[in-house]
């Protein structure tokens, strides 16, 4: 479930990402192109503009009035004081030697502008345009030159119109930047309708993964309001049914179980105490008696199992409870080893229990003292069936002050086979109802199950866990509520 809840939040990410990209990507093809198209409407305009006044004008002076190179300059004279476009645009003739010989703007006569329009015109006599700096004030301009040509093919001359771009710059700028303004606007929008849609499509399926996990924990018979009717209401729709489905199934399985459990209390206790009875019986022979021990054995190993199934069924059904009141918790350990103390010598196992501090120093607990006694010797009865082949069992019990920072002070027991372990990828799952894994050993799987839930009922940690070397170290934990 933590797998989904993450790839809850990516999907959030990955969808503004790509959604971020896709619109950047429009928005800058779209300013692109944009900025290509103004850039092309003012300054080929203002191209062309020039380019047919220059061409008008050569053709004019070509065909009416140059005839000698003194003719053209006073034309040129004539021509720029009658100029009626002097305030936007700058008109200059220019000499084959590339000097501006005559110009509506005083200032640049007698200069060499040494632009490659003027070169181009002269060299090749062809209309010329250019666009850069001017390299006497530096202002960017842009200029169309157009060669005067005698009717024999001699370029006699250059006519030059120049136009400043600053305003052409200036509103070409503010277009683009109008654009990317646009562009961001677009952006901005798309981001927000985007975090709406993907947010109307995470939250449902977050309640979803809830419900899963709920469901996952044992949690059965939720639902899901369903406030949808496309795709996310059927599936809303199914993770309700399934958890309907499951409590129902749940229901007859604890059901079932608890059933069965009580009806073969009955035979159960009939056969332990029948089998009591015989092993009195002076007159039965020793094969017989080792048969009955072998029935009595095994018949509490039944009647271990079916309390077992019974308390799973009472905290399935809310009916599993603990009766606190002040508990030698030492005492209590003490006792469930000595129970098994046959158990350890039938099976080889050496035992060292470890006391770090006395019966005195020891604080007395709140718990249930028959509760806490049936998890010892769960824990104890899984030491010697699973750690056998160790031959040793390590119990001890002692003090924890302030136990991981929390500022609380626990008994901590801890109980510590050499057997083989639990495969690692076992471990998580050992406390889990009806898990064996991949052991052979007899059992419901459940005996766990009821500690740990045991344990919790004392707001107490049970930890299970391989040792560095070989064999399982189970902790308990139990917080101290009296003092002595």
């Amino acid at each position: 479930m933590r797998g989904l809840n993450f790839k809850i939040k990516g999907i959030k990410q990955r969808w503004m990402i790509k959604s971020l990209v896709v619109s950047l990507l429009i928005v800058v093809v779209g300013v692109s192109a944009y900025g290509i198209a103004i850039h092309s409407y003012y300054y080929t305009g203002i191209q062309n503009s020039l380019e047919t006044k220059a061409g008008t004008a050569t053709d004019f002076f070509a065909n009416y009035i140059t005839k000698t190179f003194a003719e053209y300059y006073q034309s040129a004279y004539r021509y720029t004081e009658k100029f009626d476009d002097r305030d936007k645009l700058e008109l200059q003739f220019i000499n084959t030697s590339g000097r501006v010989e005559v110009s509506t703007y005083g200032i640049t006569a007698g200069t060499s502008p040494s632009t490659p329009d003027i070169t181009e015109a002269i060299k090749n006599k062809t209309m010329s345009s250019w666009r850069g700096k001017n390299p006497i004030t530096g202002e960017r301009i842009i200029a169309v030159s157009s060669p005067m040509i005698y009717t024999n093919g001699q370029v006699v001359g250059v006519m030059r119109y120049v136009s400043s771009l600053k305003a052409v710059d200036r509103q070409v700028t503010l277009n683009i930047v109008a654009a990317i303004a646009v562009g961001v606007s677009i952006i901005l929008l798309f981001l927000f309708t985007n975090m709406y849609f993907i947010r109307s499509i995470v939250t449902p399926v977050r309640e979803v993964t809830k419900m899963t996990r709920q469901i996952a924990e044992g949690g059965y018979g939720g639902k899901i309001e369903n406030k949808y009717d496309d795709e996310l209401g059927e599936m809303v729709e199914s993770i309700n049914e399934m958890s309907m489905k499951i409590s129902q199934s749940e229901k007859v399985k604890t059901e079932f179980i608890s059933s069965v459990s009580h009806e073969l209390r009955t035979p159960l206790t009939a056969i332990a105490g029948w089998g009591e009875t015989l092993m009195y019986d002076e007159n039965m022979s020793e094969d017989s008696q080792r048969g009955v021990a072998i029935i009595l054995k095994q018949t509490r190993l039944l009647a271990n199992m079916v309390e077992e199934l019974l308390d799973f069924t009472r905290i399935e059904d809310g009916r599993f409870t603990v009766n606190m009141e002040p508990v030698d918790i030492e005492a209590e350990l003490e006792d469930a080893l000595l129970t098994y103390s046959e158990l350890f010598r039938q099976e080889n196992m050496t035992l060292e229990y470890v006391s770090v501090s006395s019966a005195e120093q020891l604080p007395v607990i709140q718990g249930d003292p028959e509760r806490l006694k049936q998890v010892f010797s769960n824990l104890l009865d899984n030491a010697v069936k699973y750690g056998k082949g160790g031959g040793k069992l390590v119990v001890s019990i002692a003090l924890e002050k302030e136990y991981e920072d929390t500022g609380k002070d626990y008994v901590k027991i801890t109980i510590r086979d050499y057997g083989p372990g639990i495969p690692p990828d076992e471990l998580p799952h050992v406390k889990y109802k009806f898990y064996k894994g991949s052991s052979k050993e007899r059992g419901s799987g459940i005996g766990l199950a009821v500690c740990e839930e045991i344990v919790k009922r004392h707001n107490g940690f049970l930890n299970i866990e391989n040792a560095p070397d070989k064999g399982i170290i189970v902790t308990i934990l139990l917080p101290v509520t009296i003092g002595n």
